[in-house]
């Protein structure tokens, strides 16, 4: 987790993000959901700019702690405040992707790739490249195999 912000590491990061979140922002597109690929791709490619931003201050300040280290019992290194507000933030923009009418709600999964699409974005600012890659594939993995097979579960069921 402490790699050096470079531009190897920011043009990896984004592009990873770019790729993984819009193959999930794609498929809500796909399914004509409120929010598509260009909406997850951004979330998470703002979510990934902050992180690495974040990071970028934390190599900063451990930098000036090694060269000041009179001071350094004065300084306190905070390396996840960015990150907690994106998580909230991302919160708040889900509940516009939700919607109740007539008794029935919608779009609670679109919120939820919204979410997850942010913390991938988040794990990729990181510099976490299997971690980001491996979540990705799984929440395809549930977006495709696994909610049509429990589609084909209840629909049996019912017939």
């Amino acid at each position: 987790m402490d790699q050096q912000v470079d531009l190897i590491y920011i043009l990896r990061g984004l592009a990873l993000t770019v790729l993984f979140v819009g193959l999930i922002g794609y498929e809500r597109q796909r399914r004509n959901k409120i929010a598509g690929l260009t909406t997850h791709v951004l979330v998470a490619l703002g979510a990934a700019g902050l992180t690495m931003v974040q990071q970028h201050m934390v190599q900063d300040a451990i930098l000036f702690v090694r060269e000041n280290p009179d001071i350094a019992a004065h300084v306190n290194i905070e390396r996840q405040r960015i990150v907690a507000q994106i998580v909230s933030g991302i919160g708040f923009l889900g509940t516009g992707a939700i919607i109740k009418t007539n008794g029935y709600i919608s779009g609670l999964t679109t919120a939820s790739t919204l979410w997850i699409g942010a913390i991938i974005g988040i794990i990729f600012g990181y510099g976490l490249w299997e971690l980001g890659i491996t979540l990705s594939l799984l929440t395809l993995f549930v977006l495709t195999i696994i909610k049509n097979f429990f589609r084909h579960m209840v629909e049996d069921s019912t017939h």
